[in-house]
């Protein structure tokens, strides 16, 4: 399921408001340990242009 989530947010990472709806919904789908996993390849593909989506996801999952 992380591959998919993956696929999903580099296909939808032109657009700031499908971007973050779809790392939402990934929290729905993955288990912690995936969720790590995300977070740390989202931080490596996309902190250049979405940090601060980034930042706010994970913080409000924490």
């Amino acid at each position: 399921m992380l591959e998919y989530v993956k696929t999903i947010l580099v296909k939808v990472s032109f657009d700031v408001r499908l971007f973050e709806k779809e790392l939402r919904k990934a929290f729905k789908m993955l288990v912690q340990e995936e969720l790590e996993e995300l977070r740390q390849w989202c931080y490596v593909r996309f902190s250049g242009i979405y940090h601060g989506i980034i930042n706010r996801v994970f913080a409000k999952a924490s």
